[in-house]
């Protein structure tokens, strides 16, 4: 295991999406003048940002397959997307990987019998693996190059004692560490915008049986209507952080740098993602334990995605009035850290 997994964020954080705290981190250590330069140079404070933000959106991408698992049970979604043949026709590991988790999860069978009723799904079931899986991939190479980077010896000049010599070079400079944050990114919005599609569908009646929005019998209820609303927008901000960093451009030192990775930029737009990710996946997985509350519904408490069920009970507000939802969702949100654990097994 690489000596920064495990060190993630408390979890909390400002409505900025900036993590509040780190569990088990070391006091903070006052620098002067001289330390300046090498805490630029090695990219210290960059590749701290990077490794916390990995740490933590990896955990809610893993979480958000959990929500999607309680959102198919809401809506007597089909297992075929899911079939192993399906994914050993187009062998990308991340995509084969969410099938067989989400399988795990739901207690499916490598190869399931057809639906009885509607013969697809929308998007954001039938694509779940293939859109997860992708995000998957990108977080494994993200991992990969924070592994390297933050053992290596990138300040310049490199000191070669066998050699006695130094030389002089660019190895601080973070080409790869900001496409790889770039790309990550990019794909987590995709399973964001995933997220409101199949929280669309769960205030659809053509899908739950249930009355729109998940309202309850009283007149003009508007139910979780307004989740749609809360969920849109912090996409839209998880768009906007997802722009590539890498795309900057500077020219500075009379020409002599005339190149930048943006690499510190990258690693800024990751962390404040973790919000308005957590934020998005929230929303859905309120909308999936309301609709199981109405069809009373319950999988077997000894699947995972039966035990995630009774977690999100045990915490979610069973009053279906219409209310302020911000309790409702701040819960939810915060819950997803131990779907994570559920994900993993644990």
């Amino acid at each position: 295991e690489h000596p920064w997994r495990g060190a993630g964020s408390s979890g909390d954080g400002d409505a900025s999406g900036e993590p509040q705290g780190v569990v088990g981190a070391p006091e903070p250590q006052p620098l002067d003048n001289n330390d300046a330069l090498a805490f630029i140079s090695s990219n210290a404070l960059t590749l701290a940002q990077a490794a916390l933000a990995l740490h933590e959106l990896r955990g809610l991408l893993e979480a958000t397959q959990v929500v999607g698992a309680l959102s198919l049970l809401a809506i007597d979604g089909a297992h075929e997307a899911y079939a192993a043949p399906v994914h050993a026709a187009r062998p990308h590991r991340g995509s084969i990987e969410v099938a067989r988790r989400m399988r795990e999860l739901i207690g499916a069978a490598d190869r399931p019998a057809p639906p009885l009723g509607r013969i697809q799904d929308p998007y954001g079931f039938r694509c779940l693996p293939q859109i997860h899986g992708p995000a998957h991939d990108a977080a494994d190479a993200l991992e990969a190059v924070v592994a390297i980077e933050i053992n290596a010896a990138a300040e310049n000049p490199l000191i070669a004692p066998a050699d006695m010599a130094a030389y002089h070079h660019g190895g601080f400079y973070q080409a790869q560490l900001a496409l790889a944050l770039d790309h990550f990114r990019l794909a987590l919005t995709q399973v964001a915008r995933l997220s409101t599609s199949r929280l669309s569908t769960l205030n659809e009646p053509a899908y739950t049986r249930l009355r729109p929005f998940l309202a309850d019998r009283e007149p003009a209820s508007s139910g979780v209507m307004i989740l749609e609303y809360a969920a849109g927008a912090a996409l839209g901000d998880l768009r906007a952080f997802s722009a590539p960093a890498s795309l900057g451009h500077a020219v500075l030192s009379r020409g002599v740098e005339e190149q930048a990775s943006f690499a510190s930029l990258a690693a800024r737009q990751t962390l404040r993602a973790c919000g308005a990710y957590r934020l998005v996946v929230g929303c859905e997985l309120v909308a999936a334990v309301r609709a199981l509350r109405q069809r009373e519904l319950r999988p077997d408490p000894d699947l995972p995605v039966g035990r995630a069920l009774e977690l999100a009970l045990s915490v979610l507000d069973e009053d279906h009035a219409d209310r302020p939802l911000t309790d409702d969702v701040t819960s939810a949100a915060a819950l997803l850290d131990r779907f994570t654990d559920i994900w993993r097994g644990e």
